[in-house]
C-alpha cells in the first residue's frame, strides 16, 4: 500500500505561481511512477503531468507544456508540481496517482494509489 497526501493548492491571481506537493508513505514509492491529474467541476478527470519512477522520464499535457514542471525527490519520498503562469482554465483539484508497471501513464485508470486533492482557484 502507498498513502499519497497533495498540498500546496489554494487561491491565486491569474499569472501567478503555486507549487503542489505529493507526500507518499507505505511501500518503496522509488518503485512506483507518478502523475498529476485534475478535475474541474463538471469535468472528466485530466492528465496534467507524470514522472517516471527515476525522475529521468517526464511527461505533460499540451496545455500545461511549458508552465508546469514535474520532479521528485525519492530520498524524502515527495513528487512536486511547479506551476507557473496560471490561468482560469488550471483551476482544478489536483491529484497525485501512483503507479506500477509499464502502462500508459496518461490514463488515470491505470493509477493504482490516489491522493485525496487538493484545490488550486485561480482568481481574475
Amino acid at each position: 500500500q502507498v498513502q499519497l497526501v497533495e498540498s500546496g493548492g489554494g487561491l491565486v491571481q491569474v499569472g501567478a505561481s503555486l507549487r503542489l506537493s505529493c507526500a507518499a508513505s507505505g511501500r518503496a514509492f522509488s518503485n512506483y511512477a507518478v502523475a498529476w491529474f485534475r478535475q474541474a467541476p463538471g469535468k472528466e478527470r485530466m492528465f496534467v503531468a507524470s514522472i517516471s519512477w527515476s525522475g529521468d522520464n517526464t511527461y505533460y499535457a499540451d496545455a500545461v507544456k511549458g508552465r508546469f514542471t514535474v520532479s521528485r525527490d525519492n530520498a524524502k519520498n515527495t513528487v512536486y508540481l511547479q506551476m507557473n503562469s496560471l490561468n482560469p482554465e488550471d483551476a482544478a483539484v489536483y491529484y497525485c496517482a501512483a503507479k506500477s508497471g509499464a502502462a500508459d501513464y496518461s490514463l488515470w485508470s491505470n493509477y493504482d494509489y490516489w491522493g485525496q486533492g487538493t484545490q488550486v482557484t485561480v482568481s481574475s
